[in-house]
């Protein structure tokens, strides 16, 4: 591994579900549970959760971009959540949970539009792709409960897996090899 690590942040709904997909891969140093994209410092789980913070629950990846690129971590990203589902993911609805590419730089934003409008032409989806990319902007870490939740939780994990997001990444990604 490299001494130069990067991030990247995404969300695509429950938080708890967005960090094993990345967790597991080789290059991944950490994967942190947070909040961003909204007017408050310092939110808390209930603030966000009743909507009164504007922020989005998300994941921040610390990578090493010599072991894995951040196209993909993009490519995994998609493939975690329902591109054409703008106010949640799954069970999870509200704004609070919608899907957001967020980029610190131009070069994660050239990576984020080209994989965006290459999914939106693939046979995947007949909706309109409705994830966001947007800016960076400050990132407050979960509380210690939401942190690896799916290794101190799994049988809540695999219930809020069941609700929808297994069964839509098995059919609409998993189940193609013509994926993005």
């Amino acid at each position: 591994m490299s001494d130069t690590f990067d991030t990247a942040i995404f969300a695509g709904g429950c938080f708890w579900c967005m960090v094993k997909p990345f967790d597991t891969l080789p290059g991944i140093e950490k994967v942190i549970s947070g909040y961003t994209g909204g007017f408050v410092e310092n939110p808390t789980y209930e603030q966000v959760k009743n909507h009164e913070t504007g922020h989005t629950e998300a994941v921040k990846i610390i990578y090493d971009p010599t072991v894995i690129s951040y196209d993909q971590l993009v490519q995994i990203y998609w493939q975690q959540t329902d591109p054409t589902d703008a106010m949640g993911q799954f069970q999870d609805r509200g704004d609070n949970y919608r899907p957001v590419i967020f980029v610190k730089n131009e070069e994660q934003r050239r990576i984020a539009t080209a994989s965006r409008e290459k999914l939106a032409a693939s046979p995947l989806f007949t909706d309109p792709i409705v994830t966001q990319i947007e800016p960076v902007k400050p990132f407050y870490e979960a509380e210690a409960r939401h942190q690896d939740f799916y290794k101190k939780n799994p049988e809540r994990f695999a219930k809020e897996e069941a609700q929808g997001r297994e069964a839509f990444v098995r059919d609409h990604w998993q189940s193609r090899t013509d994926n993005a």
